[in-house]
């Protein structure tokens, strides 16, 4: 548009519109599948779709770890007890953590949990240190019955949390370590950076082809964690007694303690106890029950059950030991539970085979319980 000199200057509503909404430079518009780019898996680095925007450069170690760093390091100290299957977390002290609270400071505890399984059954917790960024604890939390496999393929996260008393507490990091990295009988010390949770994998970040099997391990993964959900340990003992006159032989099991039991109560406790079974039972007359610990999710019973049996007899059997919540005026909620036979799989079946090959010695062995009924509890 030209304007001569000496004459008014007039500018049509068209090209007013136009210079009061793009006042810049005419950009091409982006697509809607820009937004929502496809990546290869085999792609080191994902492209821009706008070349104007240029992707961020990649972190040197020095970068990460001092992003690590500001959330705060985590000092403490692990030991496994391989004779009494206790594994010690010495929670000594932690530095520089994030401020949380509207003073800059925070109100610090950690929790541990043991992974893969449930978290409530295997929580446990050091007190609260009031107003620092620099706690001490210098507290020991004990877990108890962790065999052999467990230390093989378990990790515990140590959360560094600030308790609220307001709103919900808040996560300030964590740090997993792989219990296969402690030897049996001795203290490891480890000092760490905190970290961000693992982000869960996006089925939207991968290609079309991968979204359909990211969706697909994400459910299974959630039913075998659902299926095999972990409510505690059992530590039980068996013992086959040959034949003496004038008494005969038999089964004697010992129900000695459990750890780590999953809370059923509102109170965050629950009043296990337990009852056991030789299977097939005819004649209805096997089943023993302990006494009911009331507020507790480590009972220890320490009662002894005998069943009068030959040992051609018990090698067709099936001992169902199962732990249950005690509710007055309603039903009772299932804990967890575990079968042992000549049919069983892994600890249960080496626990029965020990116990049939050692006639007249004592084997003890802690089972994970799981949330599953035995097949034969609907039968009773």
């Amino acid at each position: 548009m030209t304007v001569r000199r000496g004459k008014k200057l007039s500018i049509s509503i068209q090209e007013h519109m136009a210079i009061d909404v793009c006042p810049g430079p005419i950009r091409p518009i982006r697509q809607i599948s820009a937004y929502f780019p496809r990546l290869s898996p085999t792609s080191p680095t994902p492209v821009s779709p706008n070349p104007a925007v240029s992707p961020p450069p990649s972190l040197s170690p020095g970068s990460v770890a001092s992003g690590m760093a500001a959330l705060g390091t985590l000092e403490f100290e692990l030991r496994y007890e391989q004779s009494s299957n206790k594994l010690h977390c010495t929670v000594l002290r932690a530095k520089g953590l994030k401020p949380m609270d509207f003073n800059g400071l925070a109100d610090p505890y950690v929790k541990l949990h043991l992974l893969p399984g449930a978290c409530k059954a295997n929580k446990l917790k050091t007190r609260t240190i009031r107003n620092s960024l620099n706690p001490v604890w210098n507290e020991t939390l004990t877990y108890v019955g962790i065999t052999e496999e467990d230390m093989h393929r378990k990790t515990l996260r140590l959360s560094v949390c600030d308790e609220d008393k307001l709103t919900h507490n808040e996560l300030i990091g964590e740090s997993r370590v792989p219990l296969k990295r402690v030897k049996p009988d001795q203290t490891k010390h480890f000092h760490t950076c905190l970290e961000h949770p693992p982000p869960l994998p996006s089925p939207t970040a991968m290609g079309e082809a991968l979204r359909g099997i990211s969706c697909y391990l994400r459910e299974w993964e959630n039913e075998q964690l659902h299926s095999l959900e972990e409510r505690g340990r059992l530590l039980l003992s068996l013992q086959f007694l040959p034949p003496v006159s004038p008494r005969n032989g038999g089964l004697c099991v010992g129900v000695k303690r459990c750890a780590h039991l999953a809370a059923m109560d509102v109170n965050g406790f629950s009043d296990p106890y337990v009852k056991i079974y030789l299977k097939p039972d005819i004649e209805k007359k096997s089943k023993h029950k302990t006494a009911v610990m009331k507020r507790t999710l480590n009972p220890e019973f320490n009662e002894e059950f005998f069943y009068e049996i030959s040992l051609s007899e018990l090698a067709n059997k099936t001992l169902e030991v199962t732990v249950w919540d005690y509710d007055l005026g309603r039903s009772n909620d299932f804990i967890g539970g575990v079968c042992l036979s000549s049919k069983s799989q892994g600890d249960a079946l080496r626990h029965w085979t020990d116990c049939l090959k050692n006639k007249g010695q004592r084997v003890e062995r802690w089972h994970i319980l799981t949330n599953e009924l035995p097949r034969t509890l609907s039968h009773d």
